[in-house]
């Protein structure tokens, strides 16, 4: 009798663990199905599952090697959130390149839960105040639309427009949908436990190359504010970081960072420069140099590389044995595998137009 008990208890652990498995192969596998990707739209994506967002207000394609690692690394990093990609250059008519002709494109395009998506200012900019905002830049009579192109965009009279229009992007879409924002530069190396957030660049300095919010939270529908009532496309990150460290000075009470101690204000908190910029922004270069001893980054989520500042276009070189080729090895090994090994061979380091990654 206590044998037969015995192998019934068995019997159905058995079935339980099966059942377990099931569940979690399943769970892990979220955005496995190609139905599943083609069917989602960014509101019925974003607005159910916090997610990873990207930009990219050019009309570039194809993704330089830095973005193709920052998105990748995000989407290994966070392999249960959705992380789009918003790009002004794809639309719902695209057709998707092939392999050969964009292969970071195609390679991003094949990670599960990564999702492209077509960047619709003027569609994203409704229900917020930055529409006025967009709308009287498209009505501007310096503006000459083309029939090729009705909502052009008058970039000699708007200086820092590829920025600008990525500033207020990134604050409408977090603010419409929730999740983190990050630029193309910023490669993540652990999950950032936080919800509402902002990045310190410096003591009392905020970036805003990351941020994180709930949605529809309240400092953000401010900064929005901000940016429409004190909009200056001729001060270079007035409606970046220096838009997000004027508001972060009404909503919190700065003061200087002890040790590697986050800063919590009413509703968000505040994180130390250590969090994203171990390395400042005076020795980026220190990402293309050999370490005797690669650094641990144990006190940061992600690592923000200052692309902007590289115009000597330093190199990702295979078997360099630099910070950044080990980074990469690590954090976006497909990457790594097809863009800076591949038949081509090293690729140097490109600006990225289409995001601010400094303001220095």
């Amino acid at each position: 009798m206590l044998k037969e008990l015995q192998l019934s208890l068995s019997v159905i652990l058995l079935l339980a663990c099966g059942f377990l498995y099931q569940f979690t192969l399943k769970s892990s596998c979220l955005f496995c199905s190609p139905s599943f990707k083609s069917q989602q739209g960014p509101e019925a994506l974003l607005s159910h599952r916090r997610g990873i967002v990207f930009l990219e207000t050019s009309e570039r394609m194809e993704p330089p090697h830095l973005v193709s690692c920052a998105v990748e690394s995000a989407a290994k990093i966070y392999p249960e959130r959705p992380v789009a990609f918003f790009m002004k250059g794809l639309t719902d008519s695209t057709p998707m390149p092939s392999n050969s002709t964009y292969p970071a494109f195609s390679l991003l395009s094949e990670i599960d839960n990564v999702f492209l998506f077509p960047l619709d200012m003027k569609r994203l900019f409704e229900d917020t105040p930055l529409f006025s905002w967009y709308t009287q830049i498209l009505l501007s009579p310096c503006d000459v639309p083309t029939p090729a192109s009705p909502s052009a965009i008058n970039t000699s009279a708007e200086r820092n427009w590829l920025h600008i229009s990525s500033d207020a992007s990134r604050l409408a879409i977090i603010w419409k949908y929730g999740g983190i924002y990050m630029d193309t530069d910023v490669i993540s190396i652990r999950p950032i436990p936080e919800e509402n957030f902002l990045a310190a660049q410096d003591s009392q300095y905020s970036s805003n190359g990351v941020f994180g919010f709930l949605p529809h939270h309240p400092f953000l529908w401010e900064c929005m504010e901000n940016f429409v009532e004190n909009y200056n496309s001729d001060i270079w990150g007035n409606q970046g970081p220096n838009l997000m460290t004027r508001m972060l000075r009404v909503w919190c009470k700065l003061k200087d960072f002890q040790e590697l101690s986050d800063l919590r204000c009413p509703n968000m908190s505040f994180l130390h420069p250590q969090r994203f910029y171990p390395i400042s922004y005076p020795e980026w270069r220190r990402y293309y140099e050999v370490w005797d001893t690669d650094p641990s980054f144990n006190d940061s989520y992600a690592l923000h590389l200052w692309n902007y500042m590289n115009k000597e276009g330093r190199a990702v070189v295979s078997g360099s044995n630099t910070l950044v080729e080990n980074l990469y090895q690590k954090h976006c090994p497909g990457t790594y595998r097809d863009l800076i090994q591949g038949p081509e061979g090293p690729v140097t380091g490109e600006l990225h137009p289409g995001n601010k990654w400094s303001q220095h």
